[in-house]
């Protein structure tokens, strides 16, 4: 038999091992799914478009009625780009891998703020590309400049910025943005700018875009979609923009590797980007629910976790209960019956446990009940 690429001995796949459907009965703090449904205007609109016989192929980077509302979203952020410059793609990890694909080299270095995201690790090595897994400070989750700085080899080639932060709930301040910009400006680095989350803020301060500040634009690549923001995770939608001459490669990349995302979801899409109440709604839900969630998992003896700022985690250090985060999750699973993450599936996670909030407040209720009685009786 020939042999396999070698290369994927490195690859990891992330959480998957926690993330099999528990038995019946089991509370899912895992998953990163919102626990809404896409709103019916937005299926309404997808059903629409096949009765009208979208069915066949269509243009590569998606229509330009969808482009261009891209455009007018990214605008809030004074992410100022010209619509040919937009590719939606399926879903924000292959839009990661285009910009990957697009900007790095075999050997490469690209910094991560760690514990991170760990697609973006096995993204990096599935091309050849390093990730060099810089740790954040472990107090509140926000990036260590210093340490930022003293990572950066001859070799480094990009940052990735994930703000709000999966799986930390951090949202970077602004002057903290301003001053990862500047060192990739100094370094001459690509910024990767992961902002799917960038609806859900519950912060005083705000989703800051790196393509926004001065000298970023040109050395930014802005990756978002509808997973988390409009409750369509199975929809797999997302977009990518930057400088024109890495959009040509990213074009590249898509026609080679997808096509063009299904015809008959791009109107459902340019639906759902137009759409106000429903997604501030959700985000509303989510401010309140996260409040709470911080609340009752703060009480619980032996875990200590930093309010969380955006999107819908919190990442809690549970070291003083005794146990590893593995042996955490693994009890919490069949003592407890209630599914979590460990962090130590990240590299910079040990003695963390990622808590998702996707969950119903109802079941963030009783879970948190079941966590505590089972730690109550350790």
């Amino acid at each position: 038999m020939p042999s396999i690429n070698r290369r994927l001995a490195d690859v990891g796949r992330g959480f998957a091992a926690f993330l099999n459907p528990p038995p019946e009965g089991v509370i899912r703090f895992s998953v990163g799914q919102p626990n809404f449904k896409t709103s019916d205007v937005i299926v309404s609109a997808a059903k629409n478009a096949l009765d009208q016989g979208l069915h066949g192929y269509t243009r590569s980077q998606g229509s330009e009625e969808l482009c261009t509302a891209v455009c007018n979203h990214l605008s809030q952020y004074d992410v100022i780009v010209d619509a040919e410059d937009i590719v939606i793609t399926p879903g924000c990890k292959q839009a990661l891998l285009y910009a990957m694909m697009t900007c790095l080299e075999p050997g490469d270095e690209v910094i991560l703020l760690a514990p991170a995201w760990p697609s973006y690790d096995g993204m990096l090595r599935l091309i050849g590309a390093v990730p060099i897994h810089v740790p954040v400070k472990r107090e509140n989750y926000h990036p260590d400049l210093d340490a930022v700085k003293n990572a950066i080899t001859s070799k480094t080639k990009a940052l990735l910025i994930n703000s709000p932060n999966n799986p930390t709930g951090a949202v970077y301040h602004p002057d903290e943005v301003k001053a990862l910009t500047e060192i990739c400006i100094e370094n001459d680095l690509w910024i990767f700018d992961d902002m799917v989350y960038a609806t859900m803020v519950w912060s005083d301060h705000p989703y800051v875009a790196p393509a926004s500040l001065p000298g970023g634009a040109e050395r930014t690549l802005t990756i978002g979609g509808w997973s988390k923001g409009w409750a369509m995770t199975g929809w797999r939608l997302g977009w990518i923009t930057g400088p024109p001459v890495v959009m040509e490669g990213v074009k590249t990349c898509h026609a080679n590797a997808a096509s063009h995302v299904p015809t008959f979801l791009m109107p459902a899409a340019e639906c759902a980007i137009g759409l106000k109440e429903e997604p501030m709604m959700m985000a509303d839900s989510f401010r309140e629910r996260m409040k709470i969630f911080h609340a009752l998992l703060d009480d619980l003896p032996g875990i200590e976790a930093p309010v969380p700022e955006g999107a819908f985690y919190i990442l809690a250090d549970i070291s003083d209960t005794g146990m590893s985060d593995i042996e955490f999750a693994q009890q919490a699973l069949s003592q407890a019956n209630v599914q979590v993450i460990p962090a130590s599936l990240m590299e910079g996670g040990d003695g963390l446990i990622r808590f998702s909030g996707g969950a119903s407040i109802e079941h963030i209720h009783e879970g948190v009940q079941r966590l505590r009685r089972w730690l109550e009786n350790l």
